[in-house]
């Protein structure tokens, strides 16, 4: 067991507490393993939180795609979106998502609102 790990500054220090990650995930709990096993988990999130950004969804591309998901069509949104013409200029980009439109779309295809909001007003 290292009892030395600190905060992760470089990519090689990240990859070293990766690979011991790995060698020690199966740790069992309370023992000394699992305890440098709950450091390094935290030490390899703060890293990777700081370096490796990942982009949220699209609001349009995660409304399609839940669409695919649950096997609707564009027309199943009009009563949330309004007409069939703006069902297709909202999921066309050419009109944006609306605060009415973001609250009914959160309900009816469990999209997070704040996928919603990075491109609705």
């Amino acid at each position: 067991m290292n009892t030395n790990w600190k905060v992760l500054k470089s990519e090689d220090e990240y990859d070293v507490a990766l690979e011991r990650t790995i060698e020690i995930f199966d740790a069992k709990k309370g023992s000394p393993d699992f305890e440098e096993l709950e450091l390094l988990i935290l030490l390899v999130k703060d890293y990777e939180d700081r370096h490796f950004h990942i982009a949220s969804p699209n609001p349009i591309e995660a409304i399609k795609q839940k669409l695919e998901e649950k096997g609707l069509k564009q027309k199943d949104l009009e009563p949330i979106i309004g007409s069939k013409s703006y069902v297709s200029q909202v999921l066309s980009g050419k009109k944006e998502l609306t605060l009415k439109m973001v609250r009914g779309l959160h309900s009816f295809l469990g999209i997070s609102a704040d996928i919603l909001l990075a491109g609705g007003k």
